[in-house]
Formats: C-alpha cells, structure tokens, sequence
C-alpha cells in the first residue's frame, strides 16, 4: 500500500465534516485527496467506460457532466472528445476542479465549471447528461435528477452509474452499507433509480456488484441507467 493509499485511507477514516454548507464540507473532505483522488478510486468506482460507452456521445454534440470532480470520466471517451462541439464538467469541490482544468487545459471544447448541479444550466439544450457517482453526493438529488432533464433537448439522454441498495440484501447489509458510507458523505438510496425509471420511462436498467478495496470478498451493488427524454 502506498503512502498516498495511506493518507487517503486516513482522510476517509476521519469522514466527511458534518459542519458548514455543501460545498465547504466537500472542499474540506476531497481538498487534501485531490491530488491521488483518481488512483485511489480507480479500483472502487467501476462501470464509467460502460456508461459512456452505452451513452455513446457522437460528433458534433453537446455533453454534460454533472458532479464532475476532477474530469478523469470523459478520458474513457478517448478521441471522442475531441469531435463534441463541447462538453462541460460542472462540479461544487474547487480543489478536484483544479485537477480537471489542468487535465483539460488544451481541450479547446471543454469547459470546467464550479457551480450546482441542482441550479446550473447551460445556455440551449443539450444532447446528453450524465452523472458518474455523483448523485450520492448531492443532499437533494431530486432537485438534480430533475435539472439535468430540464437541459435536455427532446430525444436528448441522461446516463447515471452510482452506488445503490438492492432488492436481495438483507436488512442488516442495507444497514451496513447505508452507515459505511454515510461516514463519507455518500447517501446510499433506491429511490434514485425508481425516480429516475419514472421521468424517464424509455429508459435502460443495469445493477451489477463490485469488489470494494481492502474488505476482501466483499462486494457493492451499483447500477447503470441511461433514458431518453421524451
């Protein structure tokens, strides 16, 4: 295990402040990891490449990143970024922005926002929205879910991979990983998946289970969404 590993562990360990508004308590938990955030989660947050090879953003659109950290998703669409007419990482955190504009710096079409996903909005309608374990993070994810419809243009999609509970745990495991995760600030919940099945009835469902890093045999259940707005 490496001292980044380590340090990282120990932040976790500590969890996220109770005090202060949303975006300090994130500044102050992820501010002091942002430098090995990727590594270390690389191994924890899986199905990103999936969800945006299903969402498959082609030439010339317009893409969204809601709870975008420090911009390691869109890497997975390799060269495909380069052919979107713009593609904006929009997140709360200053300290994983940082990483993302340097990250991006010499993308011409990229743009890197601080700002809510709950209230932010571009300037038109976008093609395709996605969140990649964000939705967790935001204390009113209802108001999020919805906001990224509402900037889709008609036919435009909205893809999700996030942490979830599912049907075939037991009390006591739903419990288990509702205070695991709690400690960190990530609000598990599968009301995010029902709601999101609801608005957007043409829609795809995934729910698969990842190993979680040093709890051997241990597995998560996360999901993949993707829906297309009427």
């Amino acid at each position: 295990m490496s001292l980044a590993e380590i340090r990282t562990l120990w932040r976790m360990a500590r969890g996220m402040p109770g005090a202060g508004d949303h975006a300090g308590r994130l500044e102050a938990f992820y501010g002091p990891q942002a430098g090995h955030y990727d590594s270390f989660r690389e191994r924890l947050l899986r199905g990103r490449g999936d969800l945006l090879e299903w969402l498959h953003p082609v030439a010339g659109e317009r893409v969204v990143e809601l709870g975008a950290g420090t911009g390691r998703n869109p890497a997975y669409l390799n060269s495909a970024v380069a052919a979107l007419e713009s593609l904006t990482l929009v997140d709360l955190c200053p300290s994983l922005l940082a990483q993302a504009r340097r990250r991006w710096a010499t993308a011409g079409n990229v743009a890197v926002v601080e700002a809510n996903a709950c209230t932010w909005r571009p300037d038109r309608p976008v093609d395709a929205v996605y969140f990649s374990y964000a939705l967790t993070m935001i204390p009113d994810w209802r108001a999020a879910i919805a906001n990224a419809i509402a900037m889709l243009r008609p036919g435009g999609r909205l893809a999700v991979v996030d942490f979830t509970l599912a049907e075939d745990q037991s009390a006591l495991g739903r419990t288990f990983w509702r205070t695991w995760f709690g400690h960190d600030g990530v609000r598990l919940d599968a009301e995010h998946r029902r709601m999101l099945c609801r608005l957007l009835p043409r829609h795809e469902l995934r729910v698969r289970r990842t190993p979680v890093p040093y709890l051997p045999v241990v597995t998560v259940p996360y999901y993949l969404f993707l829906g297309v707005r009427d």
